[in-house]
């Protein structure tokens, strides 16, 4: 029987706006019922046919304030309209509707959902990538996918921990 594919996806930037800034990881986890599968495009993976290859089968995609930066970032860099392609679902909305207000890591802290990496955060992230770029530093690249891993998982568990 076949069983339709969700998504959920986040990525990592060398900023905050997508039109100075590069995508620098897609993390995406599909999970079709119990199982899962999980993809991460880095540097120059990230390209319009690779994210496509990844989200073939996907009915859903979730993400944790994506409309107002995964999503457009993609759009501008990629000229994919996720939002447009696909069923979009901004787990941020859903918090706010149930009073879960902040980042994703204090819904995260709210709700009890566990973080292995404590202590990194977006800008973090960003410094991750210019050691790596900049120095060949893996160990900072490691920490990064690791990072961008847990966000990405995590997603579908604050899918789960939500009311709708």
């Amino acid at each position: 029987m076949w069983l339709p594919v969700d998504a959920y996806l986040d990525i990592e930037t060398t900023g905050l706006s997508r039109h100075c800034h590069v995508i620098t990881v897609i993390g995406i986890y599909r999970c079709d019922g119990n199982n899962g599968q999980f993809v991460q495009l880095v540097g120059n993976e990230v390209t319009r046919n690779n994210l496509v290859t990844a989200l073939e089968d996907v009915r859903t995609v979730y993400t944790y304030n994506g409309s107002r930066f995964d999503l457009p970032f993609i759009r501008s860099h990629l000229d994919i309209d996720l939002a447009t392609d696909l069923d979009h679902q901004d787990l941020m909305y859903a918090c706010w509707k149930q009073n879960l207000k902040g980042g994703f890591k204090a819904v995260e802290r709210q709700l009890g959902i566990h973080r292995h990496l404590q202590g990194i955060d977006g800008y973090e992230a960003v410094l991750l990538w210019c050691r790596y770029k900049n120095y060949g530093d893996r160990r900072a690249l490691d920490l990064l996918l690791e990072y961008n891993k847990e966000d990405v998982v995590n997603l579908k568990l604050l899918r789960h921990r939500l009311t709708w």
